[in-house]
């Protein structure tokens, strides 16, 4: 791999640039028209515009993209996360064009993206998971005696669905019947499957995370990592590893990830997400994302390593370079997104140019950015402005340096996160790992932090 077309933007198309560099390849750069001069865009060795500001119209166009990494000669194409990264139909057609495909097969993301096969996938692998309906509800079946047989409150979800999206919460048997047909019809408009399934409903659940890397034949893991801190089911605050997981439950996830990831012939970064029930001290699968994950610095500051590096060079020679024995665990890091949105108002965008960016410095302490001083925070993408992550010998040396560090952000132009952020990392619930992945919505306190 001499020259890798990056199909994203932000903060992580830095990232990939930076370890792309080390590696010795050249960067280019799909951009929107209004992403053109980002900072991301300063760093890359050329940039190819694909078209105007809306997603549909550049980023998630798979034909300007491939005929961008055409036009400009690149062997390799890092999808980074969101927008294509897992599309089976664009990643074969990436590798059908004879470029190098950053990711897993196009077979596995088609398998681990549908829901309900995701999850007969991981049960035949042994992972642990919750009661439910084997595969897809049959449209044409009753679904109520299985209702029963799994027990309320359940959810449905769309075997298409992920990232949070196309769940709905029964907590009656009355509303069962009604909640299918809205759900079935939402997964038809959001995803165009229509297919749904039943699973069990795991009250006040923490949310942890296997990150693994394989090569096609082998699979390692590179430990785990706790995601329960969210607001609306997307991730706020991540940490490795995960607190107060039991080892029979820890070596439970790690095994089982990792055999899922042979079992699928899996190539690359991958993350198997459990739910994990503190009362039963069990974890059982949610679902499996085929991609780079955003909290992937958290696994980086724990092992040392750069996944980032060991994904594209898996990429480029088809073998891991690593064994499991090569990975080791040292101390614990937090992961923050800081955001430009108003907590206040339901975390409504906060669209703007950045007039003042100060970040945080000193031993520990690393900020994944896309944006500058005077960069302008557009309407039109994901409002992630920069991920602060931080790391310590221990977790509660990790939670006052991380306290500190946030502190001493200063951020003007925009609203954003940062105020919520920090009140959250000093409650007692968090410092004494009580919290669950419903905690932010469930503590009305919290939502008027704003900055």
């Amino acid at each position: 791999m001499e020259r890798l077309l990056i199909a994203n933007r932000g903060e992580i198309a830095v990232r990939i640039i930076r370890a792309a560099r080390e590696l010795g390849m050249e960067t280019v750069l799909v951009a929107s028209e209004p992403d053109a001069g980002s900072y991301a865009a300063s760093l890359a060795d050329e940039v190819r515009v694909v078209g105007p500001a809306p997603a549909a119209k550049s980023y998630l166009d798979g034909a300007a993209v491939l005929a961008a990494a055409d036009a400009s000669a690149c062997d390799a194409l890092h999808p980074g996360y969101g927008f294509l990264s897992e599309n089976a139909r664009f990643a074969r057609s990436v590798v059908a064009a004879g470029i190098t495909w950053v990711g897993p097969s196009p077979d596995a993301i088609e398998l681990m993206g549908n829901k309900s096969r995701a999850r007969q996938a991981a049960q035949d692998a042994g992972v642990p998971t919750l009661p439910g309906s084997d595969g897809a509800l049959d449209p044409e079946a009753d679904a109520i005696p299985l209702a029963r047989a799994i027990g309320y409150p359940l959810v449905v979800k769309a075997s298409a669905g992920g990232g949070g999206r196309g769940i709905r919460l029964v907590t009656d048997e009355s509303d069962l019947l009604q909640t299918i047909d809205v759900a079935r019809a939402e997964a038809q408009a959001a995803f165009g499957d229509p297919a749904v399934y039943l699973e069990q409903f795991v009250h006040r659940a923490r949310h942890v995370e296997v990150q693994i890397l394989g090569d096609g034949e082998r699979v390692i893991h590179l430990g785990d990592r706790d995601c329960s801190l969210q607001r609306r089911q997307q991730k706020i605050i991540e940490e490795a590893p995960a607190p107060r997981l039991p080892d029979a439950v820890r070596q439970t996830i790690w095994a089982s990830s990792m055999e899922l990831g042979r079992q699928c012939g899996y190539s690359g970064l991958g993350t198997i997400e459990f739910l994990y029930d503190p009362e039963r001290e069990q974890a059982a699968f949610i679902e499996m994302n085929t991609r780079l994950q955003v909290e992937h610095p958290v696994t980086e500051m724990v092992t040392g390593l750069d996944l980032v590096r060991e994904q594209l060079l898996v990429a480029s020679t088809g073998k891991l370079r690593l064994q499991q024995e090569d990975i080791a665990f040292r101390g614990h890091a937090f992961e923050f997104r800081i955001n430009a949105e108003d907590p206040s108002q339901g975390f409504m965008p906060s669209p703007g140019t950045l007039a003042r960016l100060d970040w945080p410095g000193g031993p520990g302490v690393r900020v994944d950015s896309g944006v500058v001083a005077g960069s302008a925070v557009a309407p039109f993408y994901d409002s992630l402005l920069a991920k602060l992550v931080v790391w310590d010998q221990s977790r509660p040396e990790a939670i006052e340096r991380s306290a500190r560090a946030l502190d001493e952000v200063r951020i003007e132009g925009v609203k954003t996160t940062l105020a919520l952020l920090s009140t959250v990392l000093r409650r007692p619930e968090v410092r004494d790992v009580t919290h669950h992945s419903k905690f932010i919505e469930s503590t009305p306190d919290l939502l008027g932090a704003d900055a």
